[in-house]
């Protein structure tokens, strides 16, 4: 009759893989997303929002997520910046006024006031828009290869026949 050794230590070996692979898998993750970051600040036309590009990453029990976010002061820009603006009306809002007109908001410089280059443009002004200058999506579209090879890299180094590696060293010695 056949028998078989090491049973109980596979099964054990099995059950912990995924405890082992899931921060090498979100580093992959993260590398990859570090290429795509660093090629939309490079297409970034705002200083601001360049500086607001971030990347992180998450993690639960089936996947890892990496996304690249403009979070901070500019982030609010960044859409417009991607999509551009369409023609609009720009007013102050009678909520904001404190009961003040507009020349006075002005000459106090409040938030919320219509001068434009420092002229007074009136109790309303229309905006004529604005072009938009993607960098988002032309960034994911150029590297993506380049962030697939990335993350390929990052795993090829961590996980090898000798076990897996969850630190930086990558296994090299």
């Amino acid at each position: 009759m056949a028998s078989a050794k090491g049973r109980t230590a596979r099964k054990r070996y099995m059950a912990a893989l995924p405890g082992q692979i899931m921060p090498v898998l979100r580093g992959a993750a993260r590398s990859g997303a570090k290429v795509i970051a660093e090629e939309a600040k490079d297409r970034c036309v705002s200083s601001e929002v360049r500086n607001g590009i971030k990347v992180n990453t998450s993690a639960d029990d089936n996947r890892a997520v990496a996304r690249v976010r403009v979070k901070g002061k500019g982030a609010y820009k960044a859409p417009w910046l991607e999509y551009g603006t369409s023609k609009h009306f720009i007013s102050v809002d009678d909520s904001q006024r404190g009961g003040l007109g507009i020349r006075k908001i002005n000459d106090e410089v409040k938030a919320g006031s219509l001068v434009i280059a420092g002229q007074f443009v009136g109790k309303t002004v229309e905006h004529p828009g604005a072009r938009p200058h993607p960098f988002m999506r032309p960034a994911l579209d150029a590297k993506e290869s380049e962030a697939i090879k990335s993350a390929q890299t990052y795993i090829d180094k961590r996980v090898r026949r000798s076990g897996i590696q969850n630190d930086d060293s990558g296994g090299e010695q």
